[in-house]
């Protein structure tokens, strides 16, 4: 029987704190509003493990404050997907590593083999807590828009099962080369499946220069993003993130992608992933809860 897990991509996202329109009053502190919010969804997607590498610390903290079926999705440290990372961030013995004059820059793009192998270990080391209590789920890998299908890529993707080993790991693309031509979409699929990695979907607007939406499986696991369909903001100069995603769901769109979602259980895929990404104020966390009623109503039909 197919499995849903449907939340939001941060539980932290100031205008949704701002707002006053989920949390309430009495949520003031971060483990408050972590207790809050997996009352009410059963996943949710870590987002500042981009920014900074986590520690294992919070992940204990994240698997205490949770009820035990809960499942956090993570995501990629921005070094292991080939963005720059701000050096302020870096632990201090990573800083260590890099040569004195790139420790006085304020980013660090190209990292040494030997920095990028010891971020991988450091992230995948601090998830330990939330590995050891069953709550980790995909490993999600964000690549940037300058990440195409080229042969150098696909390798680079290939050497991820083993740099996280056990892991469950989600390729998002930000390109369109991947995907967008039928003959290289099979290509990338195959090869996806191939190396055990799962294609993130997403749900976003129609452009040529955005990855194309579409619901797709590499393996027994499916994990589908809502981005909004905010086409005007999604090319707006200096938008924030907030502003760029600012897209409030109809209920009957939400329907039309649970169909989707629902068709995946006759073709082998176990466990799906819906995580709103629309995160302006409450939109995320009300598409999401409109979104596990409307699955939640396909499973007892």
């Amino acid at each position: 029987m197919l499995e849903f897990r449907v939340g939001t991509a941060s539980w932290t996202d100031p205008t949704l704190v701002k707002s006053d329109l989920f949390y309430p009053p009495s949520a003031r502190t971060p483990e408050d509003r972590l207790r809050f919010y997996a009352e009410r969804f059963n996943t949710v997607e870590v987002d500042s493990t981009y920014y900074a590498l986590p520690a294992e610390r919070n992940a204990e903290l994240w698997t205490e404050r949770t009820p035990g079926d809960f499942l956090f999705n993570v995501k990629a440290y921005a070094l292991m997907t080939q963005h720059p990372a701000e050096i302020s961030r870096m632990p201090k013995d990573l800083r260590e590593m890099l040569p004195a004059a790139q420790r006085q820059a304020r980013r660090l793009e190209r990292p040494s083999p030997e920095v990028l192998e010891r971020a991988f270990q450091m992230f995948w080391s601090a998830l330990g807590p939330l590995r050891e209590a069953g709550k980790l789920a995909m490993i999600t890998c964000q690549f940037p828009p300058y990440f195409t299908a080229r042969p150098p890529n696909f390798a680079y993707l290939a050497s991820l099962p083993e740099r996280l080993p056990g892991a469950s790991i989600a390729i998002k693309f930000r390109h369109p080369s991947w995907v967008r031509e039928p003959a290289q979409r099979e290509q990338t699929m195959k090869f996806l499946r191939s190396h055990g990695l799962y294609y993130t979907s997403i749900d976003a607007p129609d452009d040529p220069a955005i990855v194309p939406s579409f619901i797709a499986a590499t393996g027994d696991q499916i994990y589908l993003r809502f981005h909004g369909r905010n086409r005007e903001n999604w090319f707006k100069r200096n938008a924030t993130a907030a502003e760029r995603f600012k897209y409030l769901y109809s209920e009957r769109e939400l329907q039309s992608l649970a169909h989707g979602l629902e068709k995946l259980g006759k073709s082998g895929v176990r466990r799906a992933f819906a995580v709103f990404n629309n995160c302006y104020q409450n939109f995320g966390v009300m598409n999401a809860s409109t979104m596990a009623e409307i699955l939640r109503d396909s499973e007892e039909r």
